[in-house]
């Protein structure tokens, strides 16, 4: 049993896996996601600092919601994060759609077992030939 201090209030409890937190927090981040969800949803134009001050979350929470593709701003909302390979504007996750298919490409091609070659037919010699004397 693995137990371990909540990194947000301190209770002790029994980490399983995920981020560090009781249940209690992890609740409460939950809440405060569907809250966020919602004032993104209502008011598609906020800044990121607008929704968090109305909202009680910090910047860096709602930046992890993002990059986890949890939460997405809309087309024409004035924020935009940079994909992390080629920089371009993405509005969810870390990866803008090109990146993530080559990526994808990549892992495909490292993970595919290469072709066995064909064993090629046994030439068969008249030495080799069973041969049967009477």
């Amino acid at each position: 049993m693995d137990v371990r201090n909540c990194k947000n209030c301190g209770r002790i409890f029994n980490y399983l896996s995920g981020p560090p937190i009781c249940q209690v927090c992890k609740e409460h981040a939950d809440l405060k996601f569907q809250e966020v969800k919602e004032y993104v949803r209502e008011h598609p134009g906020a800044t990121i600092n607008q929704v968090s001050e109305e909202n009680d979350v910090t910047p860096r929470q709602i930046k992890q919601w993002v990059r986890e593709e949890r939460l997405q701003f809309a087309d024409d909302s004035p924020v935009v994060f940079q994909c992390e390979t080629c920089g371009a504007n993405i509005k969810t996750g870390r990866y803008c759609d090109a990146c993530k298919r080559n990526q994808a490409n990549v892992f495909a091609k490292a993970s595919a077992r290469p072709a066995m070659p064909k064993p090629e037919p046994k030439k068969t010699h008249e030495s080799d030939k069973m041969r049967h004397f009477s």
